[in-house]
Protein backbone atom coordinates (compact mmCIF):
# COMPACT_ATOMS: atom_id res chain seq x y z
CA UNK A 1 0.00 0.00 0.00
CA UNK A 2 3.03 2.31 0.18
CA UNK A 3 1.71 4.12 3.24
CA UNK A 4 -1.45 5.22 1.43
CA UNK A 5 -4.81 5.03 3.11
CA UNK A 6 -6.47 3.22 0.16
CA UNK A 7 -5.61 0.18 -1.90
CA UNK A 8 -4.55 0.79 -5.50
CA UNK A 9 -5.90 -1.31 -8.35
CA UNK A 10 -2.57 -3.14 -8.45
CA UNK A 11 -2.83 -3.87 -4.71
CA UNK A 12 -6.38 -5.19 -5.13
CA UNK A 13 -5.28 -7.50 -7.95
CA UNK A 14 -2.41 -8.85 -5.84
CA UNK A 15 -4.68 -9.28 -2.80
CA UNK A 16 -7.31 -11.06 -4.93
CA UNK A 17 -4.63 -13.48 -6.10
CA UNK A 18 -3.64 -14.08 -2.48
CA UNK A 19 -7.27 -14.76 -1.50
CA UNK A 20 -7.48 -17.30 -4.34
CA UNK A 21 -4.23 -18.95 -3.27
CA UNK A 22 -5.48 -19.11 0.31
CA UNK A 23 -8.67 -20.89 -0.75
CA UNK A 24 -6.87 -23.39 -2.98
CA UNK A 25 -4.07 -24.12 -0.51
CA UNK A 26 -6.47 -24.39 2.46
CA UNK A 27 -9.38 -26.27 0.93
CA UNK A 28 -7.80 -28.36 -1.82
CA UNK A 29 -4.05 -28.75 -1.22
CA UNK A 30 -4.05 -29.57 2.49
CA UNK A 31 -4.45 -32.57 4.73
CA UNK A 32 -7.62 -32.45 6.85
CA UNK A 33 -7.81 -34.47 10.04
CA UNK A 34 -11.15 -34.85 11.87
CA UNK A 35 -11.32 -35.25 15.64
CA UNK A 36 -14.69 -36.14 17.09
CA UNK A 37 -16.34 -35.90 13.67
CA UNK A 38 -15.25 -32.27 13.17
CA UNK A 39 -12.32 -31.09 11.05
CA UNK A 40 -9.95 -30.13 13.85
CA UNK A 41 -6.59 -30.05 12.13
CA UNK A 42 -5.56 -28.88 8.69
CA UNK A 43 -1.94 -29.29 7.60
CA UNK A 44 -0.79 -27.27 4.61
CA UNK A 45 0.28 -23.87 3.39
CA UNK A 46 -3.12 -22.14 3.38
CA UNK A 47 -1.99 -19.53 5.90
CA UNK A 48 1.02 -18.49 3.80
CA UNK A 49 -0.90 -16.14 1.43
CA UNK A 50 -2.67 -14.54 4.42
CA UNK A 51 0.60 -13.98 6.26
CA UNK A 52 2.23 -12.69 3.06
CA UNK A 53 -0.60 -10.19 2.55
CA UNK A 54 -0.24 -8.87 6.08
CA UNK A 55 3.53 -8.58 5.95
CA UNK A 56 3.75 -7.00 2.50
CA UNK A 57 0.58 -4.95 2.25
CA UNK A 58 -0.15 -4.16 5.89
CA UNK A 59 -2.40 -5.12 8.77
CA UNK A 60 -5.65 -4.26 6.99
CA UNK A 61 -4.71 -6.23 3.89
CA UNK A 62 -3.74 -9.30 5.92
CA UNK A 63 -7.04 -9.19 7.79
CA UNK A 64 -9.05 -8.73 4.58
CA UNK A 65 -7.27 -11.58 2.76
CA UNK A 66 -7.75 -13.88 5.76
CA UNK A 67 -11.43 -13.04 6.18
CA UNK A 68 -12.30 -13.15 2.45
CA UNK A 69 -10.36 -16.38 2.00
CA UNK A 70 -12.28 -17.99 4.85
CA UNK A 71 -15.67 -16.85 3.55
CA UNK A 72 -14.89 -17.82 -0.07
CA UNK A 73 -13.52 -21.16 1.08
CA UNK A 74 -16.65 -21.85 3.09
CA UNK A 75 -18.88 -21.00 0.13
CA UNK A 76 -16.91 -23.37 -2.12
CA UNK A 77 -16.47 -26.14 0.43
CA UNK A 78 -18.75 -25.92 3.49
CA UNK A 79 -16.97 -28.60 5.55
CA UNK A 80 -18.90 -28.02 8.79
CA UNK A 81 -22.24 -27.29 7.19
CA UNK A 82 -22.93 -23.98 8.96
CA UNK A 83 -20.91 -20.78 8.63
CA UNK A 84 -19.16 -19.84 11.87
CA UNK A 85 -17.78 -16.27 11.91
CA UNK A 86 -15.48 -17.24 14.77
CA UNK A 87 -13.14 -18.91 12.30
CA UNK A 88 -13.31 -15.90 9.98
CA UNK A 89 -12.12 -13.73 12.88
CA UNK A 90 -9.27 -16.15 13.50
CA UNK A 91 -8.31 -16.09 9.80
CA UNK A 92 -8.35 -12.27 9.78
CA UNK A 93 -6.14 -12.15 12.86
CA UNK A 94 -3.69 -14.58 11.24
CA UNK A 95 -3.02 -11.89 8.62
CA UNK A 96 -3.10 -8.91 10.99
CA UNK A 97 -0.93 -10.08 13.88
CA UNK A 98 2.43 -10.70 12.11
CA UNK A 99 2.79 -7.14 10.74
CA UNK A 100 1.79 -5.73 14.12
CA UNK A 101 4.48 -7.80 15.83
CA UNK A 102 7.08 -6.76 13.23
CA UNK A 103 6.47 -3.14 14.22
CA UNK A 104 7.97 -3.98 17.60
CA UNK A 105 11.31 -4.63 15.87
CA UNK A 106 11.41 -1.18 14.32
CA UNK A 107 10.39 0.28 11.02
CA UNK A 108 12.14 -1.20 8.00
CA UNK A 109 11.73 -0.03 4.43
CA UNK A 110 10.75 -3.52 3.25
CA UNK A 111 9.64 -6.65 5.07
CA UNK A 112 12.50 -8.52 3.41
CA UNK A 113 14.90 -6.43 5.48
CA UNK A 114 13.66 -8.06 8.67
CA UNK A 115 15.83 -10.91 9.92
CA UNK A 116 14.72 -14.51 9.93
CA UNK A 117 14.42 -14.51 13.76
CA UNK A 118 12.18 -11.43 13.58
CA UNK A 119 9.97 -13.14 11.00
CA UNK A 120 9.89 -16.30 13.13
CA UNK A 121 8.66 -14.31 16.15
CA UNK A 122 6.09 -12.33 14.15
CA UNK A 123 4.65 -15.30 12.27
CA UNK A 124 4.93 -17.53 15.35
CA UNK A 125 2.96 -15.06 17.47
CA UNK A 126 0.18 -14.91 14.89
CA UNK A 127 -0.02 -18.68 14.51
CA UNK A 128 0.17 -19.26 18.26
CA UNK A 129 -2.75 -16.93 18.93
CA UNK A 130 -4.91 -18.02 16.00
CA UNK A 131 -4.13 -21.62 15.12
CA UNK A 132 -2.94 -22.97 18.46
CA UNK A 133 -5.22 -21.11 20.88
CA UNK A 134 -8.26 -19.52 19.21
CA UNK A 135 -9.21 -22.30 16.79
CA UNK A 136 -9.14 -25.07 19.43
CA UNK A 137 -11.10 -22.79 21.76
CA UNK A 138 -13.74 -22.21 19.07
CA UNK A 139 -13.87 -25.95 18.24
CA UNK A 140 -14.48 -26.68 21.92
CA UNK A 141 -17.03 -23.91 22.37
CA UNK A 142 -18.99 -24.60 19.16
CA UNK A 143 -18.65 -28.34 18.59
CA UNK A 144 -17.59 -29.78 21.94
CA UNK A 145 -14.19 -30.96 20.66
CA UNK A 146 -12.04 -30.92 23.82
CA UNK A 147 -9.48 -28.10 23.81
CA UNK A 148 -6.75 -30.47 25.03
CA UNK A 149 -7.45 -32.86 22.15
CA UNK A 150 -6.43 -30.31 19.54
CA UNK A 151 -4.14 -27.73 21.14
CA UNK A 152 -1.06 -29.96 21.48
CA UNK A 153 -1.36 -31.40 17.98
CA UNK A 154 -1.77 -27.89 16.58
CA UNK A 155 1.26 -26.68 18.55
CA UNK A 156 3.39 -29.48 17.11
CA UNK A 157 2.16 -28.69 13.60
CA UNK A 158 3.00 -25.00 14.00
CA UNK A 159 6.49 -25.82 15.29
CA UNK A 160 7.11 -27.19 11.80
CA UNK A 161 5.00 -24.77 9.74
CA UNK A 162 6.13 -21.46 11.29
CA UNK A 163 9.82 -21.90 10.33
CA UNK A 164 8.72 -22.92 6.83
CA UNK A 165 6.48 -19.84 6.56
CA UNK A 166 9.34 -17.61 7.75
CA UNK A 167 11.86 -19.09 5.30
CA UNK A 168 9.38 -18.88 2.41
CA UNK A 169 8.57 -15.29 3.35
CA UNK A 170 12.27 -14.41 3.31
CA UNK A 171 12.74 -16.13 -0.07
CA UNK A 172 9.65 -14.48 -1.54
CA UNK A 173 10.87 -11.10 -0.29
CA UNK A 174 13.94 -11.46 -2.48
CA UNK A 175 12.22 -12.93 -5.52
CA UNK A 176 9.11 -10.75 -5.59
CA UNK A 177 10.43 -7.43 -4.37
CA UNK A 178 9.57 -5.84 -7.73
CA UNK A 179 5.90 -6.84 -7.35
CA UNK A 180 5.11 -5.62 -3.87
CA UNK A 181 5.03 -2.12 -2.45
CA UNK A 182 8.08 -0.78 -0.68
Amino acid sequence: MNGKSRFSVRDMVMLSLLVSLNVVLSRVASIRIPIGGVESLRIGFGAMPVIFAGLYFGVRAGAVVGALGDVAGFIMSPAGGVFMPHFTLSAALAGAIPPLVLRLFGRRERVGEHSLPELLVAIGAGQLITSVLLTPYFLDMLFGVPFAATVFVRLQTQLIQVPLYAVFTKLLARRLSFLVPG
